[in-house]
């Protein structure tokens, strides 16, 4: 299934969002690991077809929708307590990342410090057939300034079978395949959604292409994340 994201305000939505396709990344651009996948040129707003490609079906999976919600954290307050509140006992905190002012994306390779782009996450290990069943991340902007969450509109199935053909659903799904699929002329369309402090999302992290972007941001931005099994609506809507 390709990217859904739950709202109930058609306009609110494109107010928040922007779109854009995708690249690879050049040998000169040594910030980036070799073939990273990054936005590609100009954001522009959403369009209504935009936004009925995004709209979810009538009764979508909670486990591969999208939704904009502001996190019921106070502060002072651990951020390891959150989740209980969330439906999940068993939800886990991450931790937090530091996102550097205009990044177009904010991740990078712990070992050696390069970023990684847009990317698939693997927490929960699972093959390729099974990757919408798994959790969902949130995420909670800490701010001080304005965030983005970038998205892949095509989920890691459809990439997997078009990479690897016959076989596919038994394999364990990489960004490589992402990475696969773009440099062979492949389009991926990708969505950012605008966060400001106090705000966050719940995604499919393991199962579309994202990642964190402060790109035209002038301040910082930290954020907090949170891995589990979250039911869809448990959290009022910003959209």
């Amino acid at each position: 299934m390709p990217l859904h994201i739950a709202y109930g305000d058609p306009a609110a939505l494109r107010a928040r969002c922007e779109t854009a396709t995708v690249r690879t990344t050049l040998k000169n651009e040594t910030v980036y690991e070799s073939g990273a996948v990054v936005p590609a040129g100009q954001w522009r707003p959403m369009t209504a077809a935009d936004v009925r490609s995004l709209t979810a079906p009538r009764r979508p999976l909670d486990s591969t929708l999208v939704e904009i919600v502001r996190p019921p954290f106070q502060a002072g307050l651990p951020l390891e307590d959150l989740p209980r509140a969330l439906g999940d006992p068993d939800a886990v905190y991450l931790g937090q990342a530091l996102a550097k002012p205009d990044m177009v994306t904010t991740t990078d390779n712990y070992e050696d410090g390069r970023l990684i782009g847009l990317h698939l996450d693997n927490w929960d290990k699972l093959r390729c057939s099974d990757r919408h069943t798994g959790r969902r991340r949130i995420a909670l902007n800490l701010g001080p300034g304005t965030r983005y969450i970038v998205l892949g509109a095509l989920d890691v199935q459809t990439v997997c079978r078009a990479v690897h053909g016959t076989g596919h659903e038994h394999r364990y799904p990489h960004t490589n395949d992402f990475r696969a699929y773009v440099a062979a002329g492949h389009p991926i369309r990708v969505v950012r959604i605008r966060l400001a402090p106090g705000e966050g999302y719940i995604a499919p992290t393991e199962y579309l292409l994202h990642d964190g972007s402060t790109q035209d941001q002038d301040l910082p931005s930290a954020a907090a994340f949170w891995l589990g099994r979250f039911p869809r609506g448990l959290l009022t809507s910003l959209v």
